[in-house]
């Protein structure tokens, strides 16, 4: 029999890694401060425990999927005399620091501790699309590889218990920004007569491909890390004024510009300061820390 698991916090994804966990054949004992919510996944096989002290009980290995990190602090606060001996894998969000916290207070009351993000929705939790991000003691990512990869494709980062939260959120970063340019450009399209539907598109085309073309220039992150911004194919000035267009157009017909002239800003930034020969990937000395505060 596989190592029984204890997940608490049945929200979309926690039901959504029950189910993964089950059909893999561990027996799974579950918790969440409404219980209503644990009726799909009892009825496939888990057990509801009455208190989040059974939930740790249960099982030596113990996941979180919650809100945040003060939910951790609010539903074990109550039980931290039975913490002793499991290993908890925090995989709820927030920021690195209140993890390494989380992670220090679940240690303090004798449980070791995984921090990790999960890069898929719910839909897709146990699928070969699936990978979450893990941070912490190596030996215990390799204890629980086998129990962890039911969810998704375990991607380990290192003992920094912060990292894979960071690489969670620094991941978000690129997805909700994609997102919001994505309804803006719809609704700057909305303002010519374009249907949404007719606008995402085409759009989603320059989405799914800015991957193939960002390759085309060689390796953007590998000329960063040299400290080159070769503008031979495309410069931040030239970028620059296109960002400059796309603010006018908004203005012309009403669109909030909010988003296009942040991206502005990075490209007046870099022109001002004497690179606008520099390939675009020069603005992000505009967003990095400078003498110990960050770029305005």
């Amino acid at each position: 029999m596989n190592a029984p698991v204890t997940l608490i916090g049945l929200g979309p994804m926690g039901q959504a890694m029950v189910h993964a966990l089950l059909r893999a054949g561990h027996p799974v004992t579950v918790w969440n401060r409404t219980p209503s919510r644990a009726a799909d996944v009892v009825a496939a096989g888990a057990t509801l425990a009455a208190t989040p002290a059974d939930a740790l009980a249960a099982s030596k290995l113990v996941i979180l999927s919650l809100t945040d990190y003060q939910a951790m602090h609010d539903i074990l606060g109550p039980a931290t005399e039975a913490l002793a001996g499991r290993t908890i894998v925090n995989l709820s969000s927030d920021s690195p620091d209140r993890t390494r916290e989380g992670a220090a207070w679940a240690e303090e009351h004798g449980a070791r501790f995984l921090t990790g993000g999960v890069m898929t929705p719910a839909p897709m939790v146990g699928t070969e699309a699936a990978y979450v991000y893990y941070s912490g003691p190596s030996d215990l990512m390799e204890a629980h590889r086998e129990a962890l990869a039911t969810i998704g494709r375990p991607r380990y980062l290192g003992e920094d218990l912060g990292l894979a939260q960071l690489m969670y959120l620094a991941n978000l970063d690129v997805f909700l920004t994609s997102l919001a340019s994505l309804m803006h450009a719809t609704a700057l399209l909305e303002s010519s007569g374009v249907t949404a539907s007719a606008a995402m598109e085409e759009l989603m085309l320059t989405l799914v491909g800015v991957g193939e073309m960002l390759a085309v220039g060689g390796s953007p992150g590998a000329q960063i890390d040299a400290g080159e911004h070769p503008g031979d194919l495309s410069t931040a000035t030239m970028m620059g004024a296109t960002a400059d267009h796309v603010v006018a157009a908004s203005e012309a017909v009403g669109v909030d510009t909010a988003l296009p002239a942040a991206v502005q800003a990075y490209y007046t930034w870099v022109r001002d300061n004497g690179h606008g020969g520099d390939n675009w990937t020069r603005i992000i000395d505009a967003m990095r820390p400078r003498n110990g505060t960050p770029a305005a």
